[in-house]
């Protein structure tokens, strides 16, 4: 039979024999990996969710380590959770982890539910990762489609249809159910499979590793030469600008912080005080004065620029010397403070412009 004769549904059913001896033998050791345990599983999950799996190794073995437990990180103080995610970004999923936590703790007795239904009804928990869980830690064959899966299925089928649309997603999740394996053994690491298998060899943003994959003898993507331009996805649209002044205001060998909105982006994080638009020394001396601070020596103007999912945030920052009590809502660290407060990585600059200043002035 000529593969242009074989329909969808015969080709994948070609995939899970060859893609689970694949991953068997080529399988990245990742610490996630290693457990059956749902709390851990979960972690990972919502961690490495728009993050590198580089990023987030370290970022894992602290977190278990100051919370080894769904009760130890139902009952910890925020502050201590922001600090610990700080520099992960999307600081919503943090907090969506204890109320997931606390929701698990209080209902189940700290037993995550061994039931698809039951998880993706948790807090922070959708589609994909309540597969993940259900498959990786109970063996429930459940799948779980993400950008990977969805690359490696739209190249192996040939289909050139828009990934971004929910009916692609939801077919193409059907489609991995159908081919899923039955033991639960197999079942625990088949979507892991999937999921390495475009991470690491169907990879995204450059021709795939074909001669690496398990799949090449019967992929149409790479048989027809479209694997390339595979998957089909609509272009984002364009992120919006934000212009801000930041200023790192230091006073007596430390610097003020104030804290962000509890809704909206980056919610109840510290920052640097800052202001909308961009100013000029003497509209920026006016600002400082609306604080409560006079300005008395001005150090430095630094520029950075930091890019959100659908913001681009365009900074001018001014590191100036000030008198006067400030703002209540300012709130004046030394450098110990400083490191104990979730700043997020948008003010990095800044963040090490300050820690400089404070420790070249003891």
């Amino acid at each position: 039979m000529r593969h242009d004769d074989l329909t969808t549904e015969m080709i994948l059913q070609r995939l899970p024999e060859p893609l689970l001896a694949w991953f068997r033998g080529n399988a990245r050791d990742l610490p996630w990996r290693r457990t059956t345990d749902p709390y851990r599983i979960w972690v990972s999950e919502i961690m490495l969710q728009q993050t590198r799996v580089a990023a987030v190794l370290g970022y894992y073995a602290r977190f278990l380590e100051a919370f080894p437990s769904v009760e130890a990180l139902a009952a910890a103080p925020e502050d201590q959770l922001m600090k610990l995610w700080e520099g992960l970004g999307y600081y919503s999923r943090a907090r969506n982890l204890q109320k997931c936590a606390r929701l698990v703790t209080e209902q189940y007795g700290g037993r995550f539910p061994a039931d698809y239904d039951a998880l993706l009804a948790l807090p922070g928990i959708g589609e994909y990762t309540a597969g993940a869980i259900a498959s990786a830690a109970f063996g429930l064959r459940v799948p779980a489609v993400d950008g990977n899966v969805l690359r490696v299925v739209t190249r192996v089928t040939d289909c050139h249809d828009d990934i971004m649309d929910p009916k692609t997603k939801k077919a193409v999740r059907a489609q991995v159910e159908n081919i899923m394996p039955e033991t639960a053994a197999d079942i625990r690491i088949f979507n892991q499979a999937t999921m390495e298998l475009g991470a690491t060899v169907c990879v995204p943003n450059g021709p795939p590793k074909c001669g690496d994959c398990p799949a090449a003898e019967f992929c149409l993507g790479r048989l027809r030469g479209t694997a390339e331009v595979l998957p089909v996805k609509k272009p984002k649209k364009a992120r919006r600008a934000e212009e801000k002044t930041v200023f790192v205001l230091l006073r007596g060998g430390k610097t003020a912080l104030c804290r962000r909105p509890d809704t909206g982006l980056l919610a109840g994080l510290w920052e640097f005080p800052n202001v909308e638009g961009t100013l000029d020394e003497a509209a920026a001396a006016k600002a400082v004065e609306a604080m409560g601070l006079t300005a008395l020596e001005w150090e430095r103007k630094l520029t950075a620029k930091h890019i959100f999912t659908h913001v681009e945030w365009h900074m001018t920052g001014y590191v100036l010397r000030v008198s006067g009590a400030g703002a209540p809502e300012l709130e004046w660290v030394d450098g110990d403070g400083l490191r104990e407060h979730a700043v997020p990585s948008a003010f990095g600059r800044y963040y090490a412009e300050a820690e400089k200043e404070i420790r070249d002035r003891r």
